[in-house]
């Protein structure tokens, strides 16, 4: 009798358990898609790649994401991510902010071309401040591939959203398994799976076969608020062997409120270049020094007319280890948000 009334219970029990384990809400996804050779397949026509699928077309494709999480789409644009700007960047913002701020959402993951896709990562890296994971993700091979990369990445971005280590690592992009972080990731090979690198750092994590693991975190993070609804003017001007200084005047003729310049080594140029950024710092034009080399910091350290140290003596903001492309990005939000003295926009490239 007792030991009947025992089963009795221990089934009760057991049915109770699983009842609550049943019921237990799966981690909400939000998936923005934006495009890029991830949602492209090949036009019959034109025999090439060309936006083709949804964010709701490329979920489908993976099957075992209900496993982990229910996932909600919304579909921005389908364009290449060359076409990304300004308009782009601010609508990605506001749909990811506006999802993070459920409670029931545990990440965003961003679809995206992988051509700016460092670019839209460092923005959103820098403008939304949250403790849950944004993923951007790329493919760089097209949905018509027998071995196209979208639904791994996908499947993978979604598992990070719903690991408890991806928490106030900010934005990260991962592609063939590896996490990189936003400020320090560069595409570096034009069609390799592995193409994005975070030079000498490494990647944070990597998304293996049984779990999420994270090695690192990313700790040169900042916010910048986003406040308006438009971006300022910032040119990039690139430094070359024989460049003139003509394309600095011609950003600051056209109105730029800042000009970014891609200098060489640790911030060297030409003296008609140098000439050209002195000209533009009188003008009231900030001038951010960065470098074409993928790594190392630039410093004030050669003394010639064009070095980085008399770059800096007539008033230049030195770029750190930022790219061209997110020095301009972080100038931008720096001149949105009043920033004009010398050395709080230096103070805020240093962090």
């Amino acid at each position: 009798m007792k030991r009947g009334i025992v089963a009795v219970i221990a089934a009760v029990f057991a049915l109770c358990l699983f009842s609550t384990y049943a019921g237990a809400a799966q981690p909400v996804v939000k998936l923005i898609a934006t495009g890029g050779t991830i949602a492209m397949k090949i036009d019959p026509v034109k025999k090439a790649p060309v936006p083709a699928i949804s964010g709701e077309d490329l979920l489908a494709t993976v099957p075992d994401i209900s496993k982990y999480a229910q996932v909600e789409v919304e579909n921005i644009s389908n364009v290449p991510s060359d076409y990304m700007d300004a308009k782009l960047w601010i609508a990605v913002y506001k749909a990811a902010e506006k999802a993070l701020g459920r409670p029931e959402v545990a990440g965003v993951v961003v679809s995206h071309g992988t051509d700016t896709l460092e670019e839209t990562a460092y923005f959103l890296d820098l403008t939304i401040k949250s403790n849950k994971p944004i993923v951007l993700i790329g493919a760089q091979r097209n949905a018509s591939e027998h071995d196209f990369d979208g639904p791994r990445n996908l499947l993978n971005a979604v598992r990070i959203c719903v690991s408890p280590e991806a928490k106030n690592k900010g934005a990260m992009i991962v592609l063939n398994n590896q996490i990189n972080a936003a400020r320090e990731v560069t595409k570096m090979h034009t069609s390799s799976v592995e193409t994005f690198k975070s030079g000498d750092f490494g990647f944070l994590g990597y998304a293996d076969v049984d779990r999420v693991i994270f090695y690192r975190a990313p700790l040169r993070r900042q916010q910048v608020p986003l406040n308006k609804d438009t971006l300022p003017y910032v040119e990039i001007v690139a430094m070359y062997g024989g460049a003139d200084g003509s394309m600095i005047r011609a950003a600051v003729a056209n109105g730029a409120n800042g000009i970014v310049v891609q200098a060489l080594g640790w911030g060297n140029m030409n003296v008609p270049m140098y000439n050209a950024v002195k000209e533009a710092i009188a003008k009231g034009v900030p001038v951010v020094i960065s470098t074409r080399v993928p790594t190392g910091r630039v410093l004030p350290v050669y003394g010639f007319a064009g070095g980085g140290k008399t770059l800096k003596d007539a008033g230049a903001i030195f770029a750190d280890d930022l790219s061209p492309q997110k020095a301009r990005l972080l100038l931008m939000l720096l001149i949105q948000n009043d920033v004009k003295d010398t050395a709080q926009i230096q103070k805020s490239f240093d962090k």
